[in-house]
């Protein structure tokens, strides 16, 4: 017989949006038990946003100081290769979940290791390598916060060619003499210039017209053009028809333009939800699907209201701190429903509002980009009167202090409807450092005369805030 236990919530995948989801449940005083088949902390924490972050770091940093002058000239040496990978190792706690335990289990939590799969409405039965099959039933909810996996395009002999995955690329023990990298997002273009950086020949492949294709255009300009200046051999507009790879050794890329030679080819072509083995079959929906959920992060469709899905899963916002946030107001939404007290109105505790409009990212290239809210091609496709403002960040005093010949633009996406801020998107060394004053200017919908007081600190880059609404008008 399977051993058996019952909580009021049971959470499928323990990252961070799943261990955010238990504590905020069990802040609201109900019981939680958390389900992980792999390392708690999921792949932000060993193979996503901290290992990536500390490969980039250091070519940040190095970049920062060659920029300056007087600094530069103190710069004698590249990067040390077996130290970056020492720091990464570090922050990725060397694959090891100790300490995320611990963090549970100060939190109240329970942990049951193994692979969770649905067994019908408010069952879970997880599978343990250690004591056979426990069987987990919900009183009020059911969470999946599996996440989301790379994708493999249906490319001729991709498979075959064993590519690295941003997983095998942020865990990597070695620097590959040759790189390619198929898609010029945001994973293939922070990898890129990791490598680069590192030692590698790099090459990447996008079939859009221009890297970053789901940011503002100027992004990707800029990003393409330091790249491009740094050795990185950027082919856009281009895609891959098939590969080959001869046994362990060298892997052909075959475009639609020519082929690339490498000895690692890293796939950055997009994600796919995690939901292909948890038992979604059992209660009617189909296994390997993204969960549409309402802003209380309730799964439509299902019959009782006691399914709910946070994070990458629901395919919303595909990044770590809006998972968290999906996560906060997930449990304490839950809690609310048991209390009978939840409300779900626009901007209320209980409802994960900013999905639609106010998701603010930062890509660690070289230039880093910030961006919040909408596009103005997201802008123009909702049909929403706008005017777009631009502005050289390099033109700004603080700007020109940061770094020698810095190189940046600034531009916001105005609603002239309402006179706010709807989009921002900033680009250049520091640039994600401006992205929450944009963010709380979205979310707080903060009218434009009344944005023109908040006064930026000179010299600082935020000055751009004032040249952006002079250039507006104001």
């Amino acid at each position: 017989m399977p051993e058996s236990r019952e909580y009021d919530v049971v959470v499928i995948g323990a990252g961070p949006t799943g261990e955010n989801v238990a504590d905020r449940a069990v802040k609201g005083g109900l019981s939680a038990v958390i389900v992980e088949s792999e390392l708690v902390g999921g792949d932000c924490s060993y193979w996503a946003c901290m290992p990536s972050k500390a490969l980039l770091r250091p070519v940040q940093a190095l970049l920062g100081a060659q920029r300056v002058g007087g600094a530069r000239q103190a710069v004698t040496g590249g990067l040390d290769v077996e130290a970056v990978f020492e720091r990464r190792d570090s922050f990725a706690s060397r694959w090891d979940d100790a300490g995320q335990v611990q963090w549970l289990e100060g939190a109240h939590v329970d942990l049951v290791r193994g692979q969770g799969r649905l067994a019908g409405p408010r069952r879970v039965e997880v599978a343990t390598a250690a004591s056979g099959t426990v069987a987990l039933t919900a009183r009020h909810a059911v969470v999946v916060a599996t996440g989301s996996a790379a994708a493999l395009p249906p490319v001729p002999g991709l498979a075959q060619a064993k590519p690295w995955s941003p997983r095998e690329a942020t865990s990597a023990k070695h620097v590959p003499g040759r790189l390619v990298v198929l898609g010029g997002g945001v994973v293939g273009c922070e990898m890129a210039q990791a490598f680069a950086s590192l030692g590698s020949h790099v090459t990447v492949i996008e079939m859009a017209d221009g890297l970053l294709p789901t940011n503002e255009p100027v992004a990707g300009q800029l990003v393409a053009q330091a790249m491009t200046e740094s050795g990185i051999d950027v082919r856009t507009g281009q895609s891959a028809q098939s590969v080959e790879r001869e046994g362990t050794g060298a892997v052909t890329v075959h475009l639609s333009a020519g082929e690339v030679l490498g000895d690692e080819l890293l796939v950055a072509a997009g994600r796919r939800p995690r939901t292909e083995d948890i038992g979604l079959g059992t209660i009617g929906l189909a296994p390997g699907s993204w969960l549409d959920v309402d802003d209380t992060l309730a799964v439509r469709g299902v019959e009782g209201g006691w399914l709910y899905a946070a994070g990458d899963v629901n395919h919303r916002a595909l990044l770590t701190h809006q998972g968290k946030y999906q996560a906060r107001v997930c449990g304490d939404a839950i809690a609310a429903r048991v209390k009978g007290d939840l409300d779900p109105s626009p901007w209320g505790k209980h409802s994960a509002t900013a999905d639609h409009g106010a998701v603010p990212q930062v890509i660690f290239t070289d230039p880093e980009v910030g961006a919040a809210g909408l596009t103005e091609a997201q802008a123009r496709r909702a049909g929403t009167n706008i005017r777009v403002v631009d502005y050289p960040l390099g033109d700004v005093a603080g700007a020109s202090l940061f770094a020698d010949d810095y190189r940046g633009h600034a531009r916001l996406v105005v609603d002239e409807d309402r006179r706010v801020v709807i989009g921002a998107t900033f680009v250049g060394p520091a640039a994600g450092e401006l992205v929450h004053s944009a963010t709380i200017a979205i979310v707080g919908e903060v009218p434009l005369e009344r944005l023109w007081h908040a006064v930026p600190a000179y010299p600082t880059i935020s000055e751009v805030w004032l040249r952006l609404l002079e250039s507006y008008g104001l």
